[in-house]
């Protein structure tokens, strides 16, 4: 009887000692990741040179609504789907009550979809964060550890290409 107390103890602290280990080897993404290696979103503008534009241009409406398309359609990298990972980035709230976020965009840089146009949907991250995430403003800079899931998702503020379910949300530390 001894044996088996002493031997799930024992397997137990493996068990532990494991989860710990494995906590600590979530790889951290970078935006880049994202993006699938052969993506070529210049491709759809073809030989036309944007820099002869003016803005009153048919040519110049036509490039940006095809470019507005293929922003909102940009392809993701599909192996992340379910993958617990970390992904630093600045938050833009959208569901929040006087404290905490319940969730959030997740963009690569500051400014990201205030400004025409947003970034391509693979560069935007729809974080749902049951707990509420503690952010204090939009553009706040954030790590988020949670589950990614790949797909697209049309929120009031942006076209996301991925959605991530988040564990935790801290201040980013560099």
């Amino acid at each position: 009887m001894r044996y088996r107390i002493l031997s799930a103890f024992s397997c137990a602290l493996l068990c532990l000692a494991c989860g710990q280990l494995a906590a600590s080897e979530i790889p951290e993404l970078s935006w880049d990741d994202l993006v699938p290696a052969d993506y070529q979103p210049d491709a759809v503008l073809g030989d036309l040179d944007i820099s002869n534009l003016s803005d009153g241009d048919p040519r110049a409406k036509i490039a940006m609504e095809k470019l507005k398309k293929l922003w909102e359609d940009a392809p993701v990298v599909k192996s992340f789907t379910g993958q617990r990972v970390r992904l630093p980035g600045f938050a833009i709230p959208l569901e929040t009550d006087t404290k905490t976020a319940k969730s959030f965009i997740l963009v690569p840089y500051y400014g990201a979809c205030i400004h025409v146009p947003p970034p391509p949907s693979n560069q935007i991250v729809l974080v749902n964060a049951p707990f509420g995430a503690h952010i204090k403003e939009a553009f706040d800079t954030v790590m988020v550890e949670g589950t990614l899931t790949a797909g697209a998702i049309a929120t009031d503020t942006a076209h996301a290409g991925y959605t991530m379910t988040a564990i935790s949300v801290e201040p980013y530390k560099d």
